[in-house]
């Protein structure tokens, strides 16, 4: 048995156009893991995918999933791997049932019914069988995406944004579907823009930003690591246009419509905001004090870095 499911050994990437979309990238999932991979648009999750898929060729670096080489066995690998892209694309003439038997039988799997129902009914997918592509919408699409990931039960799933777009039932359905593929020995390696699912869901996570990892670790970890600092929530009594003065030193947003600031703050310095505030003369309605979460990492990392 391999140590790792995925390993990810200082991968590069650089389009004809534009900066380097991966830059010596390295990162390694370990069989059974929930793996959540997290950055801003553009920050290269999607180019790393497709690489490890084998949509896109990489530059530099080396890719083994499993006990498999990329460069050595790409077939190999296209069997372990269960893909859920963003991009949708059916044959819009193949009914859903149709369209799993034709995917098993791009695995060589002859007999396959049985799990095609049994895929078919935890994805509620089941009264729609006999639909036509075409005619599905876009949430019920979003399943049979996920659906054909799972045909030939892929060692390693990869989930690229698979909730974009779709309602809060069928959100709550997947993940609950995936726990119990994980538990059953299915590795997962997912994006999101969700970052709240990922902090419940993932093992580990990593935080990708400008085609570099800028983060990797245990989910709780990262946050007690990179999440010191407190949440200082202020509700006001009126409207506000701009963060007044005497506050603007702070890491400071004022929310929209401008009833709200939020401010993150080391806790030895919450005396001090407090005489600023006094000094502000701002009229509060409610305040709260709360620890960072994951996404409050994910946004120090990537927004800091952004600016400069």
């Amino acid at each position: 048995m391999s140590d790792f499911a995925l390993k990810v050994s200082n991968v590069s990437k650089l389009y004809a156009k534009g900066p380097k979309a991966l830059n010596g990238v390295s990162l390694e999932i370990k069989p059974g893991e929930i793996f959540g991979l997290l950055g801003p648009n553009g920050a290269g999750k999607s180019t790393l995918i497709n690489i490890i898929s084998s949509i896109v060729r990489k530059d530099e670096g080396s890719i083994q999933v499993y006990e498999h080489d990329l460069d050595k066995n790409p077939t190999e690998i296209k069997y372990d791997i269960g893909l859920v892209p963003q991009e949708i694309s059916f044959d819009p003439f193949l009914t859903v049932e149709q369209t799993l038997q034709f995917q098993s039988g791009y695995f060589g799997i002859k007999d396959n019914q049985s799990y095609i129902e049994e895929v078919l009914e935890r994805l509620s997918l089941i009264d729609k069988r006999d639909n036509r592509t075409r005619a599905l919408s876009g949430g019920m699409k979003r399943r049979l995406l996920i659906a054909k990931a799972l045909i030939h039960k892929p060692r390693l799933l990869i989930l690229d944004e698979p909730t974009a777009g779709v309602d809060v039932e069928l959100r709550h359905n997947l993940w609950n579907y995936v726990v119990d593929l994980n538990k059953q020995g299915t590795t997962v390696l997912l994006t999101t823009h969700y970052i709240e699912e990922a902090q419940n869901l993932c093992n580990r996570v990593a935080i990708i930003d400008k085609g570099e990892i800028q983060a990797m670790d245990q989910t709780q970890t990262l946050i007690d690591q990179l999440g010191e600092e407190k949440v200082f929530t202020l509700q006001l009594k009126n409207n506000h246009t701009k963060v007044p003065t005497e506050l603007q030193k702070y890491k400071v947003k004022l929310i929209e419509p401008g009833h709200t600031l939020e401010i993150i703050i080391n806790p030895d310095d919450i005396e001090q905001l407090f005489a600023d505030i006094q000094t502000a003369k701002l009229d509060i309605k409610n305040f709260q004090l709360s620890e960072q979460k994951l996404e409050d990492v994910f946004l120090k990392l990537t927004y800091n870095r952004n600016e400069n």
